[in-house]
């Protein structure tokens, strides 16, 4: 893909939590193409492999494309977003959230977008301003902090622990205020490979759609196999990735521009994050 050298034509990065079950369960059985390198990691990490330009595409923190839109272009139908509660991106408190001004919030250091999101909800919708620190609840800070941001897996396997009697769905919150559904990762591509290599991409695409139209389709069979990496009870698996949403409609595109309009207001992107840049 507008490389010379005798490597891979595609590098994909795919995020490593289960929220991508529905697709990558699918994308391992029924893909076969050696010419396609897949590295699995969480967002931050493919975040600055594509930055780094060591992925061609992958799914990225929304945040990441905002903050470099002149380097990406986004798949237009694919996302990992939630129009209510999305269960595993969490803010756990010991508190009320209009309690947590002037005291410690950790922030998972695992993805851009969440932490932000974090920010915009107890500053913006809450009105608080708390200090912040990068761990997770395992960081050494944890005990201490009044509340404690977790994404992904970790987010489940916390779900109902009784130290953090306060749970706030991020995925729920911004839908409360906003009345838009929210895009927590993009398939993006980087640019260049966008315009030197459609034919390729076009060629992921339809099999990442493919993958995810199907995915859906054996929700039950693929909540059995995936739920005991947390471990929750198999139903529980099936709630949870039920809830997920992986297209890029309307409602997400404006979901994900009120965003980034947040985010420009607030200094972490430029003003061309908007309009969107679509790739094809």
């Amino acid at each position: 893909m507008g490389r010379v050298d005798a490597g891979p034509r595609a590098r994909i990065g795919m995020v490593n939590f289960i929220n991508t079950a529905p697709l990558y369960e699918v994308w391992r059985q029924t893909v076969s193409r050696p010419d396609w390198r897949v590295t699995e990691a969480p967002p931050t990490t493919l975040n600055r492999l594509l930055q780094a330009g060591e992925l061609d595409l992958g799914f990225v923190s929304s945040h990441e494309y905002a903050a470099r839109p002149d380097e990406y272009r986004i798949l237009g139908d694919l996302s990992i977003s939630a129009s209510g509660p999305v269960g595993s991106v969490l803010l756990l408190c010991r508190v009320q959230p209009e309690q947590l001004g002037g005291k410690l919030v950790i922030l998972s250091s695992q993805s851009q977008t969440s932490a932000s999101l974090v920010r915009i909800v107890l500053e913006e919708f809450y009105g608080v301003t708390p200090h912040y620190r990068s761990g997770t609840t395992s960081s050494p800070e944890a005990p201490e902090a009044a509340a404690v941001l977790a994404i992904g897996d970790e987010a489940l396997r916390h779900r109902a622990d009784p130290a953090f009697p306060v749970r706030l769905d991020l995925g729920e919150i911004w839908r409360r205020h906003t009345g838009l559904p929210f895009v927590f990762a993009v398939w993006a591509v980087r640019r260049e490979i966008c315009e030197q290599d459609m034919e390729a991409v076009a060629e992921i695409h339809r099999e990442l759609r493919r993958c995810v139209d199907e995915g859906r389709g054996h929700l039950r069979a693929i909540a059995a196999r995936v739920a005991p990496r947390i471990p929750m009870p198999e139903e529980e698996c099936h709630d949870y990735l039920r809830g997920l949403e992986y297209d890029l409609g309307e409602a997400k595109r404006d979901g994900l521009r009120l965003f980034f309009e947040h985010l420009i207001r607030r200094g972490e992107a430029p003003s061309r994050a908007l309009p969107l840049r679509i790739c094809g």
